[in-house]
C-alpha cells in the first residue's frame, strides 16, 4: 500500500550477540551497573545451565527411590481378592454403547481379608452387572478397598514428574534472582540520575 511505512527488517545473525551483549562491550555509555547486570545474567545462566542437569539427575534418583520405597511398602501391606456384589449395579442409560462400556458404578461389595474377616464396601463394577457376580479388588490390612500397589511404569512416571518440577524450580529461582538484581540496579540508577540532575538543573539555562 502506498505511503505505508515498511515493518523494521529482523536483525542479521551476526548482529544477534552484539544486541544480547551489549552490557559486556566496551563503550563510552556503559555505566559500572550495566557491566554488573551484565555479570549477574551471564552468572545466572551458566548456573542454570551447570544445575539443570544436576536436579534432574538428583531430584529424578530420590523420587525414583522414594516411590519405589512406597510400592514395596503397598505391594506388603495390600492384597488382591476376590469381591462378591451383594446388590445390583446400576443400569447404563445407553446399554450396549461406548460411553457404557466404560462406565462404573459403585456397588455394594463383600470381601474377606487374610485374617478371615469379613467386610463391606463399595467397589466400581460394570453397569447391570448382577447381584452374586464377582469382582477383583484391592483391600489394605484394615479392610478398605484401596488401588494397587504402583506399578514401574507409574514410579517412573511419577519420579519424572519431580524431576521436571526440579528443574523448573531452578529456573524459575534464576528469573526471580535476575528480576530482583534488575530492580536494585535500576533503583540505584534512577538515584544517579536525580542526583545528578540536581547537580545540573541550577547550571541550566535556555540563554543564547
Amino acid at each position: 500500500m502506498p505511503g505505508r511505512t515498511p515493518p523494521p527488517s529482523p536483525l542479521p545473525p551476526r548482529e544477534l550477540p552484539r544486541v544480547m551483549f551489549w552490557r559486556l562491550r566496551r563503550n563510552p555509555l556503559r555505566r559500572r551497573s550495566d557491566l554488573a547486570q551484565a555479570w549477574i545474567g551471564l552468572g545466572l545462566t551458566l548456573a542454570v545451565l551447570a544445575a539443570t542437569p544436576l536436579a534432574l539427575f538428583l531430584v529424578g534418583d530420590a523420587a525414583h527411590r522414594h516411590y519405589a520405597r512406597a510400592a514395596q511398602q503397598q505391594a506388603a501391606t495390600r492384597h488382591h481378592t476376590t469381591a462378591v456384589l451383594i446388590e445390583d449395579a446400576r443400569s447404563h442409560p445407553e446399554p450396549g454403547s461406548a460411553e457404557a462400556r466404560q462406565t462404573l458404578y459403585p456397588t455394594k461389595v463383600r470381601f474377606t481379608d487374610p485374617h478371615g474377616r469379613t467386610h463391606t464396601a463399595h467397589a466400581d463394577a460394570q453397569p447391570a452387572l448382577p447381584r452374586g457376580s464377582t469382582l477383583r479388588v484391592w483391600a489394605d490390612m484394615d479392610g478398605d478397598l484401596t488401588d494397587p500397589p504402583l506399578s514401574p511404569d507409574q514410579i517412573r512416571s511419577r519420579a519424572m514428574g519431580s524431576a521436571l518440577i526440579a528443574v523448573m524450580g531452578v529456573h524459575v529461582a534464576a528469573a526471580i534472582v535476575y528480576g530482583t538484581a534488575h530492580r536494585v540496579i535500576q533503583h540505584h540508577n534512577l538515584v544517579a540520575w536525580e542526583t545528578a540532575w540536581a547537580a545540573t538543573a541550577p547550571r541550566w539555562t535556555t540563554s543564547p
